[in-house]
């Protein structure tokens, strides 16, 4: 239903969207819509698409009234926090895919077309693309949060995760150009943030975790043992009638 309320403006919503292509597009060039049911469908995907994130927020707080109940007051504190930070960090990594990636690839894109070619992109293909690319940043700027929670269960240590580092790297730019158009440029600017954010994520989990973990293990002497034993005794003893 929230869809049908954003629907009236989605054309006003798409050609915000469309704005880095077009500013990119050479003298003469606009978009296209290839088949015959793209120009009513492709508004409504738009206008979904602002419900899903104008909702996103109620939704996570309805999904935190759910599990609330069953939980820890410890873990009650610990979650409220990462579902507030993970939301923002969606929202911050769709920014910088708009505000910084956008501008960048277009311009790559419609600037190596081959001479006499005239660029003129299907409005549908189009917002496919930008989705995915939201998707990818998105869910890229959520790193810190993952690195966090995996520390804080106890799956992980901080100085695995810095042996790991190289590795990660290397997964950084294979999953930058997976995600990315074929150019270096975008490569990198979805790679460095993924590290980036990954090095942000031991950083603040060398905070967060519990300061025993470093502590190495110490066995009890005897005199302790010895001790606990009699603790554990006398309070098993019966009481006299």
């Amino acid at each position: 239903m929230s869809s049908c309320f954003f629907y009236p403006g989605a054309n006003k919503l798409y050609t915000l969207l469309a704005h880095p292509l077009l500013m990119n597009l050479p003298k003469g060039g606009q978009m296209i819509a290839t088949e015959v049911t793209t120009p009513f469908f492709v508004p409504m995907k738009v206008a979904a698409m602002a419900a899903f994130l104008i909702s996103l927020p109620y939704v996570l707080y309805q999904l935190w009234g759910f599990i609330a109940p069953g939980l820890y007051a410890h873990e009650k504190r610990f979650v409220l926090p990462v579902v507030i930070s993970g939301t923002v960090l969606f929202f911050v990594g769709m920014a910088f895919a708009y505000f910084a990636v956008f501008p960048v690839v277009f311009g790559f894109i419609t600037h190596t077309a081959p001479q006499g070619v005239a660029v003129m992109t299907d409005i549908g293909k189009y917002l496919d693309f930008v989705l995915t690319l939201f998707m990818a940043f998105g869910i890229t700027f959520e790193v810190p949060v993952v690195v966090v929670l995996l520390v804080k269960m106890g799956l992980v240590s901080v100085a695995k995760l810095k042996e790991v580092r190289p590795y990660m790297i290397v997964g950084a730019f294979v999953v930058g150009a997976i995600f990315t158009p074929p150019d270096v440029v975008s490569q990198f600017m979805l790679a460095m943030p993924l590290w980036l954010l990954y090095e942000l994520g031991i950083l603040v989990s060398g905070f967060v975790s519990k300061p025993a973990e470093a502590e190495a293990y110490q066995p009890l002497s005897e005199a302790e043992m010895d001790a606990e034993l009699d603790r554990t005794a006398a309070a098993e003893k019966p009481e006299p009638k």
